[in-house]
């Protein structure tokens, strides 16, 4: 009797433990189901960033010469940002930057990680693949990388194409446009960066930007008579710049049309209403006083955003954003804790669901360029506070470097060659030798001719302007926050003055 009462006891109580077993199975694969819909209904995400792309050359910010149906309907269906910002006007620096969300004296990223110059990001910061991949994200890139070393700034996948072929490099995302998991995709073009194609024979040669009298597969070529193009204010109408600017957008009108053929994979997939697209350039146009420079046409920039979950679209949103808010903003539309990766921009989605919000909030950006190429020392920060901007000028003393490619361009070359006074709206002098600090009112001077540094009636403006740069570099751990009170003759010695 007692043996039967024990098995009895024994097998009712395995039959308690194995429904236990059982309920907390079905619950885990309850709440990993619940996970997973939860991570499929996260948003696809793609980041799509043009080489060298000025605000002058798009449609949807009023240019009517320049061919651009594809982001003009991206404009259309989203929203453009009139104050975007990169926070180094040059390549290699604005992009670490882009996926990092950290201005680059603060994790390394100085200037061009290519050849000689060897400048790369410290292998302790975590990236926007990476932290994307840990959530679960397939992460890809194709197209100029231009970032090191590689294991921080690691992608699932890596694609091949020719960078200036845009249509052939979105035909190269068909699997990651037909993944399963949410993707976010990095798609950078080479376009309308400049080739190397100057003639060293004849100075007078407009560089290509890409160009080919052979066009590339899937591209209607779109040609632009010189006479046509529009020239900004701070370059020379001259025969040489037309000429280049006429490449310049005909290597835009590829990119907008590679655009359009990942937009059209993308609507076919059935996938178009729940991503992301982000329209962005690294820094301005490839041409002296944009590219390189902290001036307006250096460093704003065009940024369209179309996001399917906001329901207002054509919006035109004035919030002062920069590159560094990108990081936070798309961990932010990934579902992110946003707490987990430490970033010195802060996330602009709020400012999609409702323009009207931005207020003081988005009144005030910073940038900080120290290199271009590393034989360009050339350190220069910024702060811009509503209308008022301040350039201070680390390196005054020095004559403003060129990049070698810009230096090489007909379009200076013609100036310093016949030693002309003015470059565009500035005098060449004026452009070459600046003085340590820049304080201009946009308001009323957009084109950054009138220097209020040394205005008696700004000296207030001016101070306040210089604490708040102070502040941010203190705040970012800028080394160059030393040069504020420093003897130059100390250089080197590793003392924290």
């Amino acid at each position: 009797m007692k043996n039967i009462l024990g098995k009895y006891i024994l097998l009712s109580f395995t039959g308690v433990l194995l429904f236990s077993i059982s309920s907390c199975s079905e619950k885990a694969k309850t709440e990993a189901t619940a996970m997973t819909i939860e991570a499929d209904s996260r948003p696809n995400i793609i980041l799509f960033v043009a080489d060298d792309h000025g605000l002058d050359a798009l449609g949807a910010y009023g240019n009517p010469v320049i061919k651009t149906p594809n982001l003009d309907k991206l404009a259309a269906e989203g929203a453009k940002f009139t104050n975007a910002y990169c926070t180094s006007a040059s390549c290699a620096a604005s992009r670490s930057v882009i996926l990092t969300g950290k201005y680059g004296h603060a994790t390394g990223s100085y200037g061009h990680v290519h050849d000689y110059h060897h400048f790369s990001t410290y292998d302790t910061i975590t990236s926007l693949p990476v932290r994307l991949e840990q959530e679960g994200y397939l992460t890809a890139r194709i197209g100029k990388y231009h970032l090191a070393p590689e294991d921080v700034y690691k992608f699932t996948d890596v694609l091949k194409a020719n960078g200036r072929s845009t249509y052939e490099m979105a035909e190269k995302c068909k699997d990651v446009v037909a993944s399963e998991k949410p993707f976010f995709l990095y798609f950078c073009t080479d376009d309308p960066h400049r080739a190397k194609s100057t003639d060293p024979n004849d100075w007078r040669a407009p560089n290509s930007f890409g160009n080919r009298p052979e066009g590339y597969p899937g591209i209607e070529t779109v040609t632009y008579d010189p006479k046509d193009v529009l020239v900004p204010d701070f370059l020379p109408d001259s025969k040489e710049t037309r000429e280049e600017i006429a490449q310049y957008y005909q290597s835009i009108s590829r990119i907008d049309q590679g655009f359009g053929k990942l937009m059209q994979m993308l609507k076919e997939s059935g996938k178009a209403d729940n991503t992301v697209v982000i329209y962005i350039s690294d820094n301005g146009m490839a041409f002296p006083g944009a590219k390189t420079n902290l001036y307006e046409p250096g460093m704003k920039l065009p940024c369209i955003v179309k996001d399917p979950s906001v329901e207002a679209k054509g919006n035109t949103i004035d919030a002062m954003i920069t590159w560094a808010d990108l990081t936070p903003t798309i961990l932010d539309m990934a579902k992110v804790d946003l707490n987990s990766l430490k970033t010195h921009g802060k996330s602009f989605k709020p400012v999609l669901n409702d323009a009207s919000s931005a207020g003081d909030n988005w009144n005030e950006v910073y940038a900080s360029h120290t290199f271009h190429e590393i034989t360009m020392y050339y350190p220069m920060r910024v702060v811009r506070e509503g209308n008022y901007k301040l350039i201070r000028n680390i390196a005054w003393g020095l004559e403003y470097p060129f990049a070698s490619d810009l230096w090489a361009a007909s379009t200076w070359q013609e100036v310093h060659r016949n030693e002309k006074e003015f470059f565009g709206n500035k005098k060449t002098e004026d452009y070459l030798h600046r003085p340590e600090f820049e304080l201009f009112d946009l308001s009323k001077d957009p084109n950054e001719l009138n220097n209020l540094a040394e205005n008696k009636q700004h000296k207030e403006v001016l101070d306040r302007l210089i604490e708040k740069m102070k502040a941010f570099q203190l705040k970012t751990k800028d080394p160059w926050y030393n040069s504020w009170n420093y003897d130059p003759a100390l250089q080197g010695t590793g003392l924290n003055l």
